[in-house]
């Protein structure tokens, strides 16, 4: 179910908000978890039991953490929520891939699973392990209730292409929230630009892409044409997704940080960075390149450091060679 699609308009998101403002405050994490989970179902009925076993778990080694700080207990909490979050991103994103690397090498035939993908799984299982590495760094407290974890991690506002929500910047938020007439409208000013970027701008910037890229011996106009139009589908696609995901949140009482930054107008590659997906940036910056050392220590490590969040961030993005090149 897609947020530009009369299904999602017309019937899924105000019963959502009509059962969400009836109920009591009180009740809202709960309301929004349910809807959430459906949410997800409408897409992916199977796969809601793996996104529910994800939230148990980490729920749990989050409580380990709290509960023995300061002890070993805390550390093997930590790895095995890290273990299984990535050994279920792995399993399913990318053990087709390896299998299929190692038969090229060597050889030899061992069968490939193809594992149908599960929705937002590279969303949420990061959101997942940036809670329990919060948790551990004592810059978070664990979340008491499961429900209020549930909501978190099932949001459906940013599951499906995010923003990456960090446990941190919600944890207020999902305890005490309210929701003025101010905020619900700028919400629903967001919500409607980021459905004219998607519907208005990239799915129709896209039809000239598919034009261009369709001809076998294209001029170098066309080429350039086609290649312009892919930069601009692709960005007024995800920026207008991140537009609708921030805008719902205000809608729900949440503010979202922001995760597109006019990329366009950078001057400089390394200004494109920082505004291009900035949450996933910040995400490997916090979690990857600052723990590995990130400018500290030379030359030499800086530049190390660096190729493997790229390196990361392009394996994240998809699990093919091109990716990782």
């Amino acid at each position: 179910m897609v947020f530009s699609s009369l299904t999602f308009l017309q019937c899924f998101l105000p019963l959502c908000l009509l059962a969400y403002f009836l109920v009591p405050k009180a009740w809202r994490n709960g309301v929004l978890f349910l809807f959430s989970l459906l949410f997800y179902a409408w897409g992916e009925p199977v796969y809601v039991v793996l996104m529910l076993f994800s939230t148990a778990l980490d729920y749990t080694c989050g409580q380990m953490v709290e509960r023995h700080r300061e002890q070993r207990g805390a550390k093997i909490a930590l790895l095995v929520s890290l273990c299984v979050n990535l050994g279920l991103l792995g399993v399913f994103k990318y053990s087709g891939f390896f299998i299929g690397a190692v038969n090229s090498l060597f050889g030899t035939a061992i069968s490939q699973p193809n594992l149908p993908l599960p929705i937002g799984i590279s969303f949420y299982t990061f959101q997942t392990m940036s809670y329990t590495i919060d948790v551990y760094r004592g810059e978070a407290r664990a979340q008491k209730n499961i429900i209020n974890f549930g909501a978190y991690v099932t949001l459906f506002p940013q599951l499906i292409a995010g923003p990456i929500v960090r446990y941190q910047t919600v944890a207020d938020e999902l305890e005490h929230r309210d929701c003025t007439a101010d905020l619900f409208a700028d919400g629903v000013k967001r919500f409607a630009c980021g459905v004219g970027k998607k519907v208005l701008l990239a799915n129709n910037i896209g039809l000239l892409w598919e034009a261009a890229s369709a001809q076998a011996a294209p001029t170098v106009l066309t080429a350039w044409l086609g290649v312009i139009a892919y930069g601009f589908q692709i960005y007024f696609d995800f920026s207008g997704y991140s537009d609708m995901a921030i805008g719902l949140g205000r809608m729900l009482g949440f503010r979202f940080l922001e995760n597109f930054n006019y990329p366009f107008l950078a001057d400089s590659i390394t200004d494109f960075w920082r505004r291009w997906h900035i949450s996933m940036g910040t995400w490997f910056r916090d979690y990857v390149y600052i723990p590995l050392g990130g400018n500290k220590g030379g030359l030499a490590k800086q530049l190390r450091n660096i190729a493997i969040v790229w390196l990361l961030t392009g394996f994240w993005h998809g699990a093919s060679w091109n990716f990782v090149l």
